[in-house]
């Protein structure tokens, strides 16, 4: 048990602004860290459903929930995800060889098109919560552990860019092959879970795995393989499209609903 918590709040420590205890990052608790990166999710999604409930108690206007919804998992995880988010942008639209976008990964400073697409980011996302009739407390709890648990399924089955970085240091720490099943399960199991939500939560679901199924031959196509930025690309990425798959499922439901 001992032993379980730590790794749990090893993960929270690395994919969280969450104040955890400190525990030693050694082989015993980052071995499975990478299976307690969707509680992460878990939190982040109550968390949202929290300030979507409080908003409706209040009457608070639609701008000020979106503007909440939009930030809050910013502010809980730091803005982790969004900075490898922001490095990939960057690197891809250098166009230059995958050596290249390599080490553009590793500047530390943001480029022009970095802040332009983290801008664009910012301001679909606000406008897809503000604009979103009704939030489905359940459906985004299992869509923000579905985006970690396919981010952790890819860092421990798809190929890695380099030796090096956050990537390499899980996939090398961790027992790839029982990882892979059980992130795999999970994932699978987190999806099946969403189609019962109905028309939305089958939306988010297949808009996760579209992206997933992106992920692998863009990386590779463009950096040799995936990396610590990378997983923060995806994550960030498929969580606004599961986004914008909700809200439009929400709007076209009458449409299906005659067709039925």
């Amino acid at each position: 048990m001992k032993t379980v918590l730590g790794t749990v709040a090893a993960a929270f420590s690395m994919f969280s602004a969450l104040p955890v205890p400190q525990v030693p990052w050694d082989e015993r608790h980052m071995r499975w860290m990478l299976a307690a990166f969707p509680l992460i999710g878990l939190v982040t999604g109550a968390a949202c459903w929290a300030w979507w409930a409080l908003c409706s108690a209040l009457a608070l206007p639609a701008i000020l929930r979106g503007a909440g919804l939009c930030l809050l998992p910013v502010l809980i995880t730091g803005g982790v995800h969004l900075d490898g988010y922001a490095d990939t942008c960057d690197a891809l639209a250098s166009h230059a060889p995958p050596e290249r976008r390599q080490e553009i990964l590793k500047d530390p400073r943001l480029g022009a098109f970095a802040a332009i697409r983290l801008c664009c980011y910012f301001l679909a996302s606000f406008a897809l919560w503000t604009a979103m009739p009704r939030f489905d407390g359940p459906a985004f709890l299992l869509a923000l552990c579905m985006s970690r648990a396919l981010s952790g399924l890819a860092i421990a089955a798809f190929p890695l860019a380099r030796n090096s970085g956050l990537a390499h240091t899980f996939a090398a720490a961790a027992d790839r092959k029982k990882l892979r099943s059980l992130l795999a399960a999970l994932s699978i199991l987190l999806a099946a879970m969403l189609c019962l939500r109905g028309i939305g939560g089958t939306a988010m679901a297949a808009a996760a795995f579209c992206v997933f199924l992106y992920y692998r031959p863009m990386a590779r196509r463009n950096f040799g393989g995936i990396s610590g930025d990378l997983a923060g690309w995806f994550l960030q990425t498929a969580e606004l499209w599961m986004l914008g798959a909700a809200c439009t499922a929400q709007y076209l439901e009458p449409f299906f609903r005659r067709l039925l």
